[in-house]
């Protein structure tokens, strides 16, 4: 029987987490930054190249998404490894993630490569279609770096080393707003490249982000890529890791995916709707950064704990990431539900928009904290080794429920707009319940190091 005491954090667990966690939240912010900066300095050539931008991005981050999903496996491969102090699994782990990013890249920039195609299918319109089909192609030089730099990241992030992060998103944010200049509107001697020169800065400054973030962190990352050990290659441990990732890919693109639906389902009522959606939408995202950083942070210092067998500071490392991410959400919640007239007016003029914000920023309040709850309690999950199940009540919760609520709501009971988003709210609760259960339930049991090298009888994964 697990004491109250045992769960308590201490002062420098709570610490640590923060350490590691504002760094991810920093990144994830910047990434979305540069999403927006692209947006609004194309936005000044022509109403086709901001579809063309906006079509590429969105196609892209869905790929992408995919891949650093696959790549979260390093959290607890790396992290385990390192608590075990077992610098020859270490190594492997980062190899073995060296070559998951080649292979993703490859798939991937298949998949940019065909994307103008894809688009023509959808019906996109004929002046937009062309134009997106060469960002996308010039954005293919940017995928390596891309998956490289989530390789080092979260490497680093599992050997307790961040400072790399913050470096690297605010050099390449800078470099951006540069390279857009010049390439977009041409200064400096380049041509007006418009779409076509943000899709050239863009990977440009992936190249810049990979980096910095090696040269900052080289005496850390140099033992873990040389020299290459042979057993990196071998493919049974490559396909346990792989086995290991594809539920995290696959649970961040199911609760990706119901979000996007469920804007689907408002564009049917105009656009003043949609708008307060993407609005409410970019707001909560943005707080939902925190507990994401949070989530990373919790893999690495549980995954770590698990390493050297301290399953007493791996529940206090549990416990200290609920109270950093839900503590947050708590504060997104009073602030979404407090004053949604003042954060709406700050970001919309219409007052259709505002009014509809305004409506729907309370409920994006009240999930909040469930968000938190969610987040944390997967990347606890995952730093133990457990991604399967949670990728299931993802799932459940998202799809067997948030999305059929949401249409009843909806439309059933006719709330509109509303509906939709009280859809969230239900479907958060479940997923954040179930989670949560999870997590109580895991650390009851006799949690083992991930031993990927090992008999398949032997290998430790969290499977029911």
């Amino acid at each position: 029987m697990t004491s109250l005491a045992e769960l308590v954090p201490t002062r420098g667990e709570l610490r640590e987490m923060v350490r590691l966690a504002t760094p991810v939240v920093v990144a994830q912010v910047g990434l979305m930054t540069m999403g927006v900066v692209d947006t609004a300095m194309v936005g000044r050539v022509s109403a086709d190249a901001i579809a063309a931008t906006a079509l590429g991005h969105i196609y892209w981050s869905n790929l992408f998404l995919f891949g650093l999903g696959l790549l979260l496996v390093l959290d607890p491969v790396v992290s385990q490894a390192v608590g075990a102090r077992d610098s020859a699994a270490v190594r492997r782990g980062v190899q073995r993630g060296v070559v998951l990013a080649v292979c993703s890249t490859l798939v991937m920039s298949m998949a940019l490569w065909g994307g103008e195609g894809f688009f023509r299918r959808l019906h996109q319109p004929p002046g937009v279609v062309p134009v997106t089909g060469a960002v996308l192609r010039l954005l293919i030089p940017g995928v390596l770096p891309s998956f490289l730099f989530v390789v080092a990241r979260q490497s680093l992030q599992a050997m307790g080393r961040s400072k790399a992060v913050v470096a690297s998103i605010v050099g390449a944010n800078l470099l951006n707003v540069v390279l857009n200049w010049a390439l977009i509107y041409g200064h400096l001697g380049a041509p007006a490249l418009g779409a076509e020169g943000s899709a050239i800065s863009t990977s440009i400054c992936r190249w810049l982000s990979l980096a910095i973030i090696v040269v900052v962190d080289f005496d850390v990352l140099r033992p873990t890529l040389r020299p290459w050990d042979s057993a990196s290659l071998a493919a049974t441990p490559l396909w346990r890791m792989v086995r290991l990732g594809l539920p995290i890919a696959f649970q961040q693109w199911l609760e990706v995916a119901v979000f996007a639906a469920g804007g689907l389902v408002i564009g049917t009522f105009g656009a003043a709707a949609l708008a307060a959606h993407e609005i409410v939408l970019n707001l909560a995202a943005t707080t939902f950064m925190v507990p994401v950083g949070v989530s990373a942070a919790a893999a690495a210092m549980v995954g770590r704990a698990i390493g050297r067998e301290d399953i007493v500071a791996a529940r206090r490392d549990a416990v200290a990431a609920l109270v950093v991410g839900v503590g947050f959400m708590l504060v997104a919640t009073l602030l979404f539900t407090g004053i949604p007239a003042a954060i709406a007016g700050r970001f919309a003029t219409d007052p259709a928009v505002i009014a509809m914000s305004v409506a729907l920023l309370p409920i994006a309040g009240i999930f909040q904290v469930f968000d938190g709850i969610q987040a944390v309690s997967a990347g606890v999950l995952r730093g133990t080794g457990d991604t399967r199940v949670p990728m299931l009540l993802h799932l459940g919760g998202f799809w067997g429920v948030g999305i059929p609520l949401s249409l009843f709501l909806c439309f059933g009971l006719g709330l509109g707009p509303r509906g939709v988003w009280w859809g969230y709210v239900g479907s958060l609760v479940v997923v954040a319940l179930l989670q949560g259960g999870r997590l109580r339930w895991r650390f009851q049991q006799d949690i083992k190091r991930l031993h990927l090298d090992e008999t398949q009888e032997h290998e430790i994964v969290a499977l029911d």
